[in-house]
């Protein structure tokens, strides 16, 4: 049974409905012996986040859900099955309504886990709520390089997606890489979305693109919101750089790409932020992905994580994303296998999520101080798919294509 609960925000929670996959909503009280296992999770299904989470988050834990209670139900120690009860709630895209919803879910809903929230901000700003009361987080769309810290400050918090430094790191290899084939001249123009995300990535990009060899010629942040790249585009263009690099949010990357082909910038190395490995993106721009780097990126010799695609994409009508869904699908993952071993527990579910091995669609999977550390850190739109290609020593990567290929048309 899944029982999803969508009450939108908390201004709303009056008007809830109740929606069941396949069967019908009951409700049961606290004397009552337990009959299901409740979720609830706080997401950005309006404001300006919901692109991402529409795509990285919501349908994943909608298809979890689905497959859980398809198979009898989440699996105890015990043998036996209970199934999931969903409650969704809208955080409108505002940090503050997502630590109200998240407050609510654990003080009135009372869910025995809450799934975290789209967006390293929003994650953070949870994290100490959810550590207060004594619940595990599973941050599987955050990226920040103070993950150790973080995960020593609040020990039941889990990092899945790495650090500004680890993607910055690998770029920089990528980009010294192709600097020493002759492939580019080293010159790079570079701007970053003014939150917690650009700024790790920015600041790690300063130091290892300086490590590396390479020149920014060009720094420029952005605040959240911005529509109009046109003036940052014609600076790039202007700078002398061959390579251009956006550490952007989804609705920053769409209008890169579409702003750039009007200018008819075509840089030798074209990379964008969070929503280039969007299905979406491909949509929208066809044939003018073909050549782009952004982060993560797939293994296709992956037979379990090619399964998952496909089993995503009937149920939910489109293919997920080729960065973090597959770390969002791999956290549900540990999460269903922690309970079978240890029960609805949250401290010894934390527990085996620190220390435990699980089987993924990632492969076996263990973290390291509460972090996932194998990692595909940046990935390039080959042929209609956007495919791993580093670290380029590792099993399963591509070979990077370079120059990228000019807009359609130009």
């Amino acid at each position: 049974m899944t029982l999803f609960s969508r009450r939108g925000t908390l201004r709303t929670v009056g008007a809830a409905v109740m929606l069941m996959a396949g069967v019908s909503a009951f409700a049961v009280s606290a004397q009552e012996e337990r009959t299901s296992v409740k979720i609830g999770y706080a997401v950005s299904i309006t404001g300006g986040n919901a692109g991402g989470a529409g795509i990285t988050t919501i349908p994943n834990y909608r298809l979890w859900a689905h497959e859980v209670n398809e198979a009898g139900g989440l699996e105890l120690p015990d043998g036996s099955r209970l199934p999931l009860e969903v409650i969704e709630y809208d955080d409108r895209s505002s940090a503050e309504e997502v630590v109200r919803a998240v407050e609510r879910l654990v003080t009135q809903d009372e869910v025995d886990f809450v799934l975290s929230p789209w967006g390293t901000g929003f994650n953070l700003a949870v994290a100490p709520l959810l550590d207060r009361f004594g619940y595990p987080l599973i941050a599987s769309a955050a990226v920040t390089d103070r993950a150790p810290e973080f995960a020593e400050r609040w020990p039941g918090s889990f990092w899945l997606l790495g650090g500004g430094a680890d993607y910055a790191g690998a770029l920089a290899d990528v980009l010294a890489s192709a600097q020493e084939a002759g492939e580019i001249n080293g010159d790079v123009a570079v701007i970053s979305v003014a939150d917690g995300f650009g700024i790790d990535l920015i600041n790690a990009a300063r130091e290892t693109f300086a490590e590396a060899g390479l020149n920014i010629v060009m720094d420029r942040t952005y605040p959240p919101g911005t529509t109009d790249f046109s003036p940052m585009i014609n600076e790039a263009q202007s700078s002398g750089a061959d390579s251009f690099v956006a550490f952007s949010y989804p609705p920053d990357t769409f209008a890169l790409t579409q702003q750039a082909q009007v200018a008819s910038f075509n840089p030798n190395v074209f990379y964008l932020g969070v929503g280039t490995p969007f299905p979406t993106y491909l949509a929208a721009n066809g044939d003018n992905v073909e050549g782009i780097l952004s982060l993560g990126g797939i293994d296709t010799s992956n037979e379990a994580l090619m399964d998952y695609r496909q089993r995503h994409e009937d149920f939910i009508g489109q293919a997920p994303d080729f960065w973090a869904s597959q770390m969002t699908y791999a956290g549900l993952e540990m999460l269903e296998e922690a309970i079978s071993r240890v029960g609805l527990d949250r401290d010894a579910v934390a527990q085996e999520l620190a220390t435990g091995t699980f089987t993924t669609i990632l492969g076996e999977t263990t973290l390291e101080d509460n972090q996932l550390r194998d990692l595909w850190w940046t990935g390039q739109w080959q042929d209609g798919v956007f495919v791993a290609i580093e670290p380029s020593d590792r099993d399963g990567a591509s070979d990077i294509r370079l120059p990228k290929q000019p807009w359609s048309g130009q």
